[in-house]
């Protein structure tokens, strides 16, 4: 315990005295060569601050909060130093501990409570999607006059026709529906015998752009091609998802050269998919450049959840995993990088959520949002560009009333307030609470990727007392969660389950339906795609009026 209570204190005494600047001196310093810009962007409004930017949105899939060179990370990530050193860091930023959540949030602006998404991930056999009431960030960029397209990983749902990406405001889609799937040959089996391709350009099965191509670079060329044949004069909004570095862990040979060294083979696999990724952002970056956009243009980048040790992710120094909410889970890897920022070369460590985006962007393009929608994203554009104080002084990490609850969790143990068997963590300004089973707990330095397997020897572990449910931290203090305070602080502890409860009573049903047979691909040309359809429901209602109208004929009868 005495060794705990040492490694808090240190913890807590670096982060005081050095913060997060210390790893800015990792990141590379300006310089570049500059694309040549074809005469399409040299003509008046390109690059003018009053007129509506282009939006580049870039997601990576499960990166570490440690992997990126300005995190101290061994894998050398130039592009994304250079951009976030030329741009602004976001060095508290959230996110949410798996794809879907994260990619419901961004697209809609609202917390998983909201859209009854609050439950894990959307299956690739579950009749389950976006819920279609939900107005999207790109449906509102169409209003006012952007060209919307997507390239990457939905992960949104395609049960139904309607829930494909084309049709929640992308005027073109290229890309996977499912969360994961084969780099080159774009298969998935969800299980033994339910297996399908998984390459789509709009609404149709891409076959023909089947070259076994690796994802990465393949995406990075379609994102290209748009840039070229689109007007730069004319606003765009790019919503680019990429697949790596989420598993199967894939990479190209070259890319391996420099990691070599890296015993643990999981490690080195991931490290190339990295290297391959911060490549193709440079491409992308270049294409902005090359075809006129640059100057007008706001770059963001964003990991959609923590990274995953298993599979390679480093989240170390802090707490957890993907899938968790422990820091390792919900903090991101996020910048901005734009010619139109006032405060370039900064780091930015005010409260900023994934949900953000929605108001943030749209205000930027000019957009308006309704009062009906009731977003919980804020407009945190000063914030970044300015150094302004963030709007906002909560989060609301997530309530999941279905997730497996903790034995010891009670009304009791949450004074009344809130039972604490439930899955939920809140974030209100330093203070974070979490309640239930929040998840794999344990610290994993970079020691544990020093062997060819996983080695949990090196991971630091907390032995809970048994039948704890509650947590406090304070995250500003001690943002690797060491030093757990809820026995010292009760009343911090109320106020925060008050808050919860608050939340709690604004939440819709959750969405988790049983998984489907029809969803199987044998049923759809091998095809991983919607297969529900109207026609069947149409007949299936017919039936049922059918059905009652003749019962009401037998009940006449039998009355006469």
């Amino acid at each position: 315990m005495l060794a705990v209570g040492l490694l808090a204190g240190l913890s807590v005494l670096s982060l005081l005295t050095y913060g997060y600047l210390s790893w800015d001196s990792l990141g590379l310093g300006p310089g570049e060569t500059e694309a040549t810009r074809s005469g399409l962007g040299e003509g008046p409004g390109v690059g003018d601050p009053g007129s509506q930017p282009h939006i580049v949105f870039i997601l990576a899939d499960d990166q570490g909060f440690r992997d990126v060179g300005y995190h101290g990370s061994e894998i050398r990530t130039p592009t994304l130093d250079r951009l976030a050193a030329e741009g602004v860091k976001l060095e508290n930023y959230y996110v949410q501990p798996m794809c879907t959540p994260s990619r419901s949030q961004f697209i809609t602006g609202k917390y998983q409570i909201h859209t009854g998404l609050q439950h894990s991930i959307i299956r690739p056999t579950q009749p389950n999607c976006l819920p279609l009431d939900n107005v999207t960030l790109p449906q509102k960029l169409k209003e006012v006059g952007y060209s919307t397209h997507m390239v990457g990983k939905w992960h949104l749902g395609f049960y139904r026709r309607e829930c494909m990406p084309t049709q929640r405001g992308f005027d073109t889609f290229f890309g996977s529906l499912l969360g994961s799937g084969d780099y080159y040959t774009h298969f998935k089996c969800d299980s033994p015998g339910i297996c399908g391709y998984d390459l789509y350009e709009n609404d149709n099965a891409a076959w023909d752009h089947d070259n076994g191509i690796y994802s990465t670079q393949m995406y990075t060329q379609k994102v290209q091609q748009i840039l070229a044949s689109h007007n730069p004069r004319k606003p765009i909004f790019l919503y680019i998802a990429y697949q790596a570095v989420h598993s199967p862990l894939q990479a190209p040979g070259k890319y391996f050269e420099h990691y070599r060294s890296i015993n643990n083979i999981n490690r080195r696999r991931y490290a190339a998919m990295l290297a391959c990724l911060d490549e193709a952002i440079n491409n992308v970056t270049l294409a902005l450049k090359k075809y006129g956009y640059y100057e007008n243009s706001i770059i963001i980048y964003s990991s959609d959840n923590g990274g995953q040790p298993m599979a390679g992710g480093s989240n170390w120094p802090l707490r957890g995993s993907k899938g968790t909410y422990w820091e390792g889970g919900i903090r991101a890897v996020g910048f901005v990088h734009s010619p139109l920022l006032k405060n370039k070369g900064s780091v930015c460590k005010e409260l900023v959520h994934i949900t953000d985006w929605f108001p943030t962007l749209l205000t930027l393009a000019e957009g308006q949002i309704d009062e009906d929608i009731q977003l919980d994203g804020y407009d945190i554009w000063e914030t970044i560009s300015e150094g302004r104080r963030s709007p906002r002084v909560d989060i609301l990490h997530n309530i999941d009333p279905i997730y497996t609850k903790a034995k010891n969790g009670s009304w009791a143990a949450g004074y009344g307030i809130w039972n604490t068997a439930i899955q939920s963590a809140i974030r209100v300004n330093h203070w974070k609470l979490l309640t239930g089973n929040p998840g794999y707990s344990d610290w994993v330095p970079p020691q544990a990727f020093s062997n060819a397997g996983p080695n949990r020897w090196h991971n630091e572990r907390v032995s809970w007392s048994a039948g704890k449910t509650v947590w406090l931290f304070n995250i500003t203090a001690d943002p690797y969660e060491r030093v757990d305070l809820s026995a010292k602080y009760p009343d911090v502890v109320k106020q925060l389950l008050r808050r919860l409860s608050q939340f709690n009573k604004t939440a819709v049903p959750v969405r988790y339906p049983p998984k489907d047979p029809r969803s199987n691909p044998k049923l759809n040309g091998g095809v991983w795609g919607p297969w529900f359809k109207e026609e069947e429901k149409k007949k299936k209602s017919d039936k049922s009026k059918g059905a009652n109208k003749q019962k009401k004929n037998k009940n006449k009868k039998k009355a006469n």
